[in-house]
């Protein structure tokens, strides 16, 4: 299953913040990387467990035989097509919101990187460490330059937690959720299919309602750079191979 022109995807995250394309995963590939999530024991720290959500942070650290199934050549065109050739894998999240999750995220900005230490460097911070990971938010240059991929492993739409967006928010610079004038701006539902992807900037605002069709959500969240972190300072999942 190979993609058509990447040209009106790049240009739309470009001007928008995001973007979604189709068919990037047969369900065979699918099928192949749920299986490796079944297999996978869920006792590890990385790994949090609620009724509404399970989640596991640095994703591709904790799961290394996945890499391969959701590195596929479609995949990395899209990053060397539509990212540029020297981005990589900074950090990696997998998702899971069940069918019955009553949990909703408010409209926000992914501010925050992961790093391997905490220094203190001008324009660094505020700071956060769980479970000894660290995260801060960097300068502004370093979040405009990141792009986000979330691989959706089922169908997503308004009913079972698919993202909203506000369309060219990236644009703005660090913008408060409480200040948005919706008059002026407006909201995005970005349905995708099971096998798709989103694409999208850190900068646009987004956010998702609950679970109301009592379908799961399964999503794959990477984020790409090409920068180098000032002084010691690196990121902590960078992987320079996909």
């Amino acid at each position: 299953m190979s993609l058509k022109n990447l040209e009106p995807y790049k240009s739309h995250i470009h001007e928008y913040g995001f973007s979604v394309i189709n068919n990037v995963f047969s369900d065979q590939e699918v099928g192949e990387i749920i299986s490796v999530l079944n297999t996978i024991d869920t006792s590890r720290e990385n790994f949090r467990k609620s009724e509404d959500l399970f989640a596991i942070r640095q994703f591709l650290k904790e799961i290394p035989e996945i890499k391969d199934l959701i590195f596929n050549d479609n995949i990395k065109r899209i990053t060397r097509e539509i990212f540029g050739e020297k981005y990589v894998v900074v950090k990696s999240i997998y998702f899971d919101k069940p069918e019955t999750s009553n949990w909703y995220v408010a409209y926000h900005q992914d501010l925050t990187i992961s790093v391997d230490k905490k220094l203190e460097l001008p324009n660094f911070g505020p700071w956060t460490t769980k479970q000894n990971q660290f995260a801060v938010q960097p300068p502004l240059n370093i979040l405009e330059n990141i792009y986000t991929i979330r691989i959706h492993l089922d169908d997503t739409d308004e009913n079972n937690g698919a993202l909203k967006v506000v369309p060219k928010s990236h644009a703005k610079g660090i913008y408060r959720p409480e200040t948005i004038d919706w008059t002026v701006e407006t909201e995005e539902i970005c349905k995708v299919e099971k096998g798709g992807v989103m694409l999208m900037k850190p900068l646009t605002l987004h956010g998702s309602n609950r679970t109301t069709n009592g379908k799961k959500r399964r999503v794959i969240h990477i984020e790409f750079s090409d920068m180098l972190l000032p002084e010691q300072l690196n990121w902590s999942e960078k992987m320079n191979s996909i």
